[in-house]
């Protein structure tokens, strides 16, 4: 559990649904199955991924931010478009950039 301004910050539990897209599939691949150690990733035609997996953390925002940031580390042009689902809300973003955020009925 992280302190942040003085509030106890509770890790929630978040799955993530995303489309990787990149110049180099084969050093993504090598980052991917260390970032994503249990879920399932698949890579398909035009040097993209699919990956469903399950993760821990704050909130989305901050996990998308960690995973784009270790996948252009080692290739700038990779391009991340993910949905982080914890609970009935889903929060959808494209590289850094928050663009929906829904709530189940």
């Amino acid at each position: 559990m992280l302190i942040e301004a003085g509030k106890n910050m509770a890790r929630k539990s978040f799955s993530l649904v995303a489309r990787i897209s990149t110049g180099n599939p084969a050093a993504i691949s090598i980052v991917l199955r260390t970032a994503v150690p249990r879920g399932v990733i698949e890579e398909t035609a035009g040097h993209e991924f699919l990956v469903k997996a399950e993760f821990m953390g704050e909130n989305a925002r901050e996990l998308n931010r960690s995973l784009l940031s270790e996948l252009r580390r080692v290739e700038k042009k990779t391009r991340l478009r993910a949905e982080w689902t914890s609970g009935n809300t889903t929060e959808r973003f494209f590289d850094y950039v928050p663009k929906a955020k829904t709530t189940a009925k």
